[in-house]
């Protein structure tokens, strides 16, 4: 079978890993799922989940980084582009249906605890996850999470809507470079992100805000100073007041999708003392 532009370009990004970067197709009831796994056999167990259309492989950045003391396990998100496949497995309606998948995606690593990482929808899942199964996550990172805190910009819905509407490489371009205007993220992942609209089957699901009060473990929420999906300030502002005990920071410079790409040393920097 001939590659599409989007094997192509994934495979490119691939190549930004490290060399000891493992890809592991891990099989659950809804379908192989693919995980990039990198740093020492010993590390502490750190689950990455990625914002939409991003794939797995936008923590290319990060990864030598938090891979010197952790195991990092960066999936390709169910029912989004990448190379996890649904082909055969239980169909995919509910959130629900997504805390259920990491259940057996982590039973198949073989984590029986985990530190948990997401960025924009990932976040949002991450933040369920820990509430579904508190006893596996040991810290909870938060990247500019949306839905969890707050909802979307009217704004930034209208610019997202022909995007949405009829999927097109170049209208996620265009939408991709309005949001990311003036932080210039990397070339081949602008690139993937744009030919994700392409990839037939794609099924993001929506659902309630997370009870983010009732979380119990330490959460760390990095924001992006100039978010075009919600206000960051807003954001910051309701994340410590629902959070008491945990840790907000906004990041300059950063914006929504742009993340975690921007300014990956100073993000490190704060989940590498998190997570430590």
């Amino acid at each position: 079978m001939s590659q599409t532009a989007f094997d192509l370009a994934y495979d490119e990004l691939r190549a930004h890993w490290p060399h000891s970067t493992e890809d592991c197709d891990i099989s659950t009831p809804y379908g192989r799922t693919r995980v990039h796994v990198y740093g020492p056999a010993d590390g502490t167990p750190l689950l990455l989940l990625h914002g939409g259309s991003a794939t797995g492989l936008v923590w290319f950045a990060n990864a030598p980084a938090l891979g010197r003391r952790h195991r990092i396990h960066a999936v390709d998100l169910l029912g989004d582009a990448g190379r996890t496949d649904r082909s055969g497995g239980i169909p995919l309606k509910t959130a629900e249906d997504l805390t259920a998948w990491l259940d057996t995606l982590l039973d198949g690593l073989g984590l029986a605890r985990t530190h948990v990482c997401g960025h924009s929808y990932g976040a949002w899942l991450a933040a369920r996850y820990a509430l579904h199964a508190p006893q596996r996550v040991n810290r909870l990172a938060l990247l500019d999470p949306t839905q969890v805190f707050a909802g979307f910009r009217p704004t930034y819905l209208l610019r997202a809507l022909p995007h949405l509407i009829h999927s097109s490489q170049t209208r996620a371009a265009a939408f991709l470079a309005w949001e990311t205007q003036g932080t210039r993220p990397d070339e081949n992942w602008q690139r993937l992100y744009a030919l994700a609209a392409t990839v037939p089957g794609r099924k993001l699901i929506a659902g309630r805000r997370p009870r983010v009060a009732d979380l119990r473990m330490p959460v760390l929420v990095l924001l992006a100073e100039h978010s075009r999906a919600h206000r960051s300030g807003k954001v910051a502002d309701r994340a410590s007041r629902k959070l008491p005990q945990g840790t907000v920071v906004v990041l300059p410079g950063a914006t929504h999708h742009s993340l975690p790409l921007t300014a990956p040393q100073l993000l490190n920097e704060h989940l590498t003392a998190f997570l430590s």
